[in-house]
């Protein structure tokens, strides 16, 4: 896809700020410092768009990126930053909740994972959202340029095993942009889904998680 346009549209720190204008919404969501800015900056060929705060987890807000003014890439903030105080912790469980409860645009959730690292508690926790709220999603593997093909390869297997998932694990790096043309597939895919005359939707390329 050529990207013409992708601006900032929206910090949304409540229900009420979540865009409703119809266009499709693709997420992503994953621990703090998992590389979740360095991948949405490599998906729009943007550097700097979406930024690291620098201190993690300290703004809980939701990002809205529109691209072309025809669909939104959304940053949910990240989770699993230890010094982050049981009231900021809870405020990003309800924001999170709401949007996943209400986004009846949302097409699919990138759930990113470090390739390196055993899923953690909240990345199941995580899956466990997603799945409840039937809502499509994907995980990627982030930072598989720091491993070799070998521990990849074994990586894949542990993590796909401890979030108990057959789907299709994408393996993302900034470094080399793998991944970026799989990512992008799965957005197309997601266009795709049609809206039945009830009010349903059928998704074409894109099943439940």
């Amino acid at each position: 896809m050529e990207i013409q346009t992708v601006v900032l549209y929206r910090a949304a720190y409540k229900p009420e700020d979540f865009p409703n204008d119809g266009r499709a919404q693709f997420a992503f969501v994953g621990r703090s410092n998992v590389g979740k800015s360095s991948l949405i900056n490599s998906v729009v060929r943007r550097k700097g768009l979406a930024r690291t705060s620098q201190t993690p987890g300290k703004t809980q807000a939701i990002y809205f990126y529109l691209v072309n003014e025809r669909f939104y890439l959304v940053d949910l903030p990240g989770y699993g930053y230890a010094k982050v105080s049981k009231s900021i912790s809870a405020t990003w469980g309800a924001l999170i909740r709401d949007y996943l409860e209400s986004a009846e645009s949302l097409r699919l959730i990138f759930l990113l994972l470090d390739s390196r690292r055993q899923p953690s508690a909240q990345d199941l926790t995580m899956r466990d959202w997603m799945e409840g709220a039937e809502v499509p999603w994907q995980p990627i593997l982030t930072k598989v340029d720091k491993l070799s093909n070998n521990e990849l390869a074994g990586n894949r297997r542990m993590i796909g095993t401890a979030i108990e998932t057959r789907l299709p694990v994408i393996s993302f790096s900034k470094v080399t942009r793998a991944g970026v043309d799989e990512i992008w597939k799965q957005i197309f895919s997601g266009l795709e889904i049609k809206k039945h005359p009830d009010g349903g939707s059928a998704a074409v390329g894109a099943e439940r998680g």
